[in-house]
């Protein structure tokens, strides 16, 4: 049974205000707006209809064309723009369990909150998202569910399970070593990096993400310090692509950024402390940085007064600053900039907040816009199918009240939202669409 269905009258659901219509195959329906945001040129439509049969856009109307036989929501003055994507999420984390009470978590606990946090993050109208490490393949599982329709939420690019070296940032660090445990990626050396791959891609991974520097919210490493050596990105990097899988490097220091590049990653993450030649050389490369410019003051905030380590709260103020410099001068020169958030450490659900951040730090907000639309999906390999609201791709939408391109903080507060032709989240109390277009009652 799908989720549309399932979950539609259940009280939890309701609480919620989740209720995902499921519009049914074979219907076509459509919806009205006063401005519709095209991503490729920035340019602003007017009274735009957008029809949707079996999950995809199926034709764009001027609001005086539209067939006398298709049912027009009226959504009113709102902006419609394509689904948002955040290109970098850990949806099996959450940030209200503390350091030391991960330890306690079993895989299956990651799972359940996976499931919780998929919904809030697609309720949020980021319709797709990039998974970039968890525990034994647990957001590979989630994506599978939603592909299957068990349960509401984006559509998943999963890494699987992050690979790092022993005692690295993709290690677990806090035990002693009578409790001696090695995370599953854990690979030494470029022939067990390679296998480590071929793992992933076993097991269903549609991209790798390692750990080529230390790291800030884990103990015993500096995010300046490289981890993997250039052979082991060398070689990790060449199976990953020769198995058809991108690479996302998680990388602070600036030696890392550039040994990762040159390795031939296809993203950068975090990228805190990218000097000049890496600015250059990512540039010339066409590599993308996932610069997540909001997470230091979640931190900061909520670190200080939840206790976390000194350690991580030290490591983060040492790289905050320097992060959004270097994403100031990224967009000065060009760099190819995709939105990601690093979500799961600071609460799913709030990923637009980062939008702000996005403008205050250099980019227009169209920019900002883009970089979490089309700019994503071509990141992701899925500029095919979203990214833009165009005839034949799925229909992935989000409205909101008001112009984003005036306050871009607009979009920290969906008002409708459609992923892959179901309605996620309603809350413009406009005429509902007639039978068949809602969940039958149960």
């Amino acid at each position: 049974m799908c989720w549309a269905l399932m979950w539609g009258t259940s009280t939890w659901a309701s609480a919620a205000a989740a209720e995902p219509v499921d519009t049914g195959q074979g219907t076509t329906w459509a919806v009205h707006a006063e401005r519709l945001i095209d991503v490729r040129d920035g340019s602003v439509q007017r009274d735009v209809v957008v029809a949707v049969r079996d999950g995809r856009i199926h034709a764009l109307y001027a609001a005086g064309k539209v067939p006398a036989d298709l049912a027009v929501r009226e959504l009113g003055a709102v902006t419609l723009l394509p689904g948002l994507i955040d290109a970098h999420t850990h949806l099996t984390g959450d940030p209200k369990i503390g350091t030391w009470e991960t330890l306690g978590r079993s895989e299956a606990n990651d799972a359940i909150t996976g499931v919780a946090n998929a919904l809030a993050t697609v309720r949020a109208g980021f319709t797709t998202v990039r998974e970039l490490g968890a525990y034994n393949h647990s957001s590979s599982a989630l994506r599978d569910a939603i592909d299957r329709g068990e349960v509401p939420g984006p559509r998943i690019r999963s890494a699987g399970i992050w690979i790092g070296m022993r005692g690295g940032h993709c290690d677990t660090n806090l035990l002693a070593p009578q409790y001696a445990h090695y995370d599953a990626g854990i690979a030494d050396g470029p022939w067990a990096v390679r296998a480590m791959v071929r793992e992933m891609a076993k097991y269903g991974a549609d991209l790798v993400k390692f750990c080529a520097s230390g790291g800030v919210t884990t103990v015993g490493n500096e995010p300046g310090t490289q981890q993997y050596t250039t052979e082991e990105m060398d070689a990790l990097v060449d199976e990953a692509h020769r198995l058809g899988m991108k690479v996302a490097a998680h990388a602070h220091g600036a030696e890392a950024i550039k040994t990762a590049i040159r390795a031939g990653v296809d993203s950068v993450e975090h990228a805190s402390l990218i000097d000049e030649e890496g600015l250059r050389l990512a540039k010339q490369r066409g590599t993308w940085l996932v610069m997540d410019v909001y997470n230091g003051d979640y931190i900061e905030e909520v670190g200080s007064k939840e206790g976390w380590l000194a350690e991580i709260l030290r490591k983060n103020r040492e790289t905050t600053d320097v992060q959004r410099e270097g994403f100031r001068r990224a967009v000065r020169l060009g760099v190819p900039l995709a939105f990601g958030t690093d979500a799961g450490i600071y609460p799913h659900g709030d990923n637009a907040i980062q939008f702000d951040y996005m403008v205050r730090f250099g980019m227009t907000p169209i920019q900002a816009i883009r970089s979490a639309t089309l700019d994503a999906a071509r990141l992701l390999g899925v500029d095919a199918e979203t990214g833009s609201i165009e005839v034949g791709k799925a229909a992935d939408l989000v409205a909101v009240a008001g112009d984003p391109l005036q306050d871009i903080a607009l979009l920290r507060h969906p008002r409708f939202v459609v992923a892959r032709g179901r309605i996620v989240r309603d809350e413009l109390r406009t005429p509902s669409l007639p039978s068949p277009y809602v969940a039958p009652a149960q």
